[in-house]
């Protein structure tokens, strides 16, 4: 079976996202693992009581339909809505990534409010359409749009779940159709836990094939292929039943210029999302560093060189990212702010990404956990993380070596300055030791030794680090 390799997806994908033209759809699949019900279970007790075998029905709006038309009313689709989708569930990685990335848009047939609550909990505003009042409301600071294609669970009389619903969507829902036809048109799709079975998506697509035809915009989908058994007999013809229907369904999405990214288990499924994060964010740098003591390098010094190298990221077209650390935070700031509103590019404050550490006041939620928590989402957002001093009045500062592991357990890659002392020194070391392990594409030795040295000049201190930056943002690109 043909699809787009993985390596071809990551880098024309991760480009869209970088560039701004990037969106994702997604279906039940993605909220399927947090622990909630699909199509399938969600009517598998409606279908009982019609006396028919779920699990023998294709059609499943259609089981929705005859139960309204023998009952009359749609309370009871109303209440299994509501009761499926207002359970616990957390958002999965899955969940996590989408909700860090700069996508355009998210587009979902989902009821449940996974997708939200993630980009809430990311520190990012969505902008949530449910309803065509919400289409002429626009959210002031938004960040990301989120549409809620068939409706919320929020609002169940209103969702999308009948063939009633569905025939009329076009009338009822026009302005929906209208910005997805836009969308489709103008920014690169994901399509994430989708099975392309949903009527108003396939009706869309064909609107836009016909007004395009071979001019459509290339977009995605990570789709499963059967695994091939180790029996025979029944057991193997099934396989080679679902291959067969996998390799129609590869080549009518073709129509739609919708390539596939075929993955052999589910847990690629998130590797690749991944790989896409760490691509796309690799001009955002995480500083990490605190000093209450200055060492050998010098409180002056320290303070002055902090403050230029956050103005030289911005001058040098990359983007930092702080989490305000004691005594070096600040002034990694300043000196981007330097760097924005003293350059020739313009002003720009989404180039700093600053997320002060929450203070925890409930007792019923840890002060450690949170700070982890935070210290995730930053270097997500990151391509890669430098280390500056770290220490704190009973020793090193276990946050920056927290840090530094998270960095590396996320495949970012580490840039600690050594001959700033403490943590950093003890993460030098470390690196330097086993540079294949953290820089596998080599080219950074030099510039690593160098970073170790304290009697180098803070002119050859700072090449260094742009070499080792500029070399994974060249690999990575």
């Amino acid at each position: 079976m043909s699809g787009t390799s993985h390596s071809e997806f990551v880098r024309d994908f991760s480009r869209a996202v970088s560039a701004g033209n990037a969106s994702v759809f997604a279906g039940a699949g993605l909220s399927r693992p947090a622990g909630f019900v699909d199509w399938r279970e969600l009517l598998r007790e409606i279908a009982s009581d019609l006396k028919l075998d779920i699990d023998q029905e294709s059609d499943l709006v259609a089981i929705a339909q005859f139960h309204i038309n023998e009952k009359r009313s749609r309370s009871r689709l109303n209440e299994k809505l509501i009761d499926e989708f207002t359970k616990d569930a957390t958002p999965t990685e899955n969940h996590r990534i989408l909700a860090r990335l700069p996508l355009v848009s998210i587009w979902t047939t989902n009821y449940d409010t996974l997708i939200e609550e993630s980009i809430r909990a990311a520190g990012r505003k969505p902008d949530v359409k449910i309803t065509h009042a919400n289409l002429a409301q626009t959210r002031h600071g938004r960040d990301i749009l989120v549409y809620k294609m068939h409706g919320d669970v929020t609002q169940p009389q209103d969702a999308v779940l009948t063939k009633d619903d569905y025939e009329r969507y076009e009338s009822t829902h026009r302005l929906f159709v209208e910005n997805l036809k836009g969308d489709l048109v103008s920014t690169t799709y994901l399509f994430l836990g989708f099975s392309f079975t949903d009527l108003n998506i396939d009706y869309v697509l064909s609107r836009v094939r016909v007004l395009l035809g071979e001019n459509q915009r290339t977009h995605y989908c990570i789709m499963r292929q059967p695994k091939l058994p180790k029996g025979k007999g029944r057991i193997r013809a099934e396989y080679e039943y679902e291959k067969r229907r996998l390799e129609l369904r590869i080549e009518d999405l073709k129509r739609f210029a919708i390539q596939p990214v075929l993955v052999d288990e589910y847990s690629e499924i998130t590797e690749l999302p991944r790989a896409v994060s760490k691509r796309a964010h690799s001009r955002n740098i995480f500083v990490s560093g605190s000093a209450r003591d200055y060492g050998a390098f010098g409180e002056s010094r320290l303070n002055s060189f902090v403050r230029r190298l956050g103005r030289e990221l911005i001058e040098r077209g990359y983007n930092l990212v702080s989490g305000f650390g004691r005594g070096l935070g600040e002034q990694a700031v300043l000196g981007a702010l330097e760097g924005i509103y003293c350059g020739k590019k313009g002003k720009d404050s989404n180039r700093i990404i600053i997320r002060p550490f929450p203070r925890v006041t409930s007792g019923h939620v840890d002060q450690a956990r949170s700070n982890t928590l935070h210290r995730e989402d930053l270097l997500s957002q990151s391509g890669a993380g430098i280390f500056i001093s770290g220490n704190r009045e009973d020793g090193n500062a276990t946050g920056v070596w927290e840090e530094f592991h998270i960095a590396a357990s996320l495949g970012r890659y580490p840039v600690p300055v050594g001959c700033t002392g403490f943590a950093a020194q003890e993460i030098w070391s470390e690196v330097y030791g086993r540079q294949d392990s953290f820089f596998p594409m080599g080219g950074v030795k030099a510039a690593l030794k160098t970073l170790g040295d304290i009697t180098e000049s803070d002119d050859a201190l700072i090449k260094a680090i742009f070499s080792i930056i500029d070399r994974v943002s060249e690999d990575l690109g």
